[in-house]
């Protein structure tokens, strides 16, 4: 979700008149913000001296950052109004990985066309969350893109923003509107509501709930036996988590923590999320990343002081985040790879 409408639009102005995609500032350990110890099983998560780091900056918003390989491999993210995946190496350097990301069209398309949520598929092939495109998407061993799905019932997806992988290779993602061109009043809008769904390796797209207004990230337990969304809707900011049925399907969701009253205080809104391998939630919301159990207590917050918008654990012990137009990371005690099953 973008929350900086002015920037974008400048940026995409630039874009549309022929300006060159310009590769962002890559910075030499400068930090933002702090960490907030609510708990002190905080000091169990991130080290006492932890900082944030800047790792690059320079991007128009952020999102969607997934790592690929061990820990020699790299991390991809979107940037969504430029269109754009950028790449980041261990060694620093950042790189076009591919544009367009998430819109193949001819003319303007809104704020947000590019690709939003990246998450790898059983084979490690990148699956895209396409704004412009209305659909979830893979890139083939030959550099294809292949549709996954566009459509419920016959109907357009809104602008599907967010996914995580169950470990039977289903595909579970969230459906907002945040990238039509005019969000929830475009008239080319065909679903009249907002949906998380669910999608079989044989093709088959289930809707499983359409009870949260505006479902933004999305993440599983470690078991797989609960199923978390974030709701990005300044009315009703919240994470919702569900218990997850044998057949895949959801139970009624329960509302583990709800930031309303901070949404005109900071910054930002729930948005993407991750879960470490014990369980707890590193959730995206006004301020920065919370650090919840899983049952919605807050122990602590990594605060950034800016719109951010996901995080995911890479396999080297850091914690990646999409903060506004950066990209930064933070040393933790935990890792994010979770042992799957029941």
């Amino acid at each position: 979700m973008n929350l900086r409408p002015v920037a974008a639009v400048i940026s995409l102005s630039l874009f549309y008149l022929g300006m060159s995609l310009n590769l962002p500032i890559v910075m030499a350990q400068q930090t933002l913000g702090s960490i907030e110890r609510v708990t002190p099983a905080m000091d169990q998560l991130v080290v006492k001296d932890a900082k944030i780091e800047v790792l690059a900056s320079g991007f128009t918003w952020t999102e969607g950052p997934v790592w690929v390989g061990n820990s020699d491999g790299y991390l991809l993210f979107s940037d969504i109004p430029r269109n754009t995946i950028f790449k980041w190496q261990t060694d620093g350097t950042i790189s076009l990985f591919m544009s367009p990301s998430g819109y193949t069209g001819v003319t303007y398309y809104g704020l947000e066309p590019g690709s939003n949520g990246l998450l790898l598929d059983p084979r490690g092939r990148l699956v895209m969350c396409e704004h412009g495109d209305r659909r979830l998407s893979v890139l083939t061993e030959k550099g294809g893109k292949r549709t996954l799905v566009d459509n419920y019932q016959g109907k357009r997806l809104n602008s599907p923003n967010d996914a995580v992988l169950k470990s039977n290779g289903d595909i579970y993602f969230t459906d907002p509107p945040y990238g039509l061109p005019s969000r929830a009043d475009d008239a080319s809008r065909e679903l009249d509501f907002c949906g998380v769904f669910r999608l079989s390796p044989s093709g088959n797209l289930t809707l499983l709930t359409k009870e949260i207004n505006r479902p933004n990230g999305i993440a599983f337990s470690p078991d797989e036996k609960t199923l978390y969304v974030a709701q990005s809707d300044p009315a009703q900011a919240n994470w919702t988590s569900y218990a997850v049925k044998e057949d895949g399907t959801l139970e009624a969701g329960k509302e583990i923590n709800n930031v309303t009253d901070r949404v005109a205080k900071e910054p930002g809104l729930p948005d993407g999320l991750a879960v470490d391998n014990q369980g707890r939630l590193w959730a995206s919301g006004p301020g920065g990343i919370y650090v919840m159990e899983a049952d919605g207590k807050l122990l602590g917050r990594l605060v950034t002081g800016m719109p951010t918008s996901n995080c995911c654990f890479g396999p080297d012990g850091y914690l990646y985040m999409t903060v506004d137009s950066n990209l930064c990371r933070i040393k933790t005690l935990v890792s994010g790879e979770a042992q799957h099953g029941r």
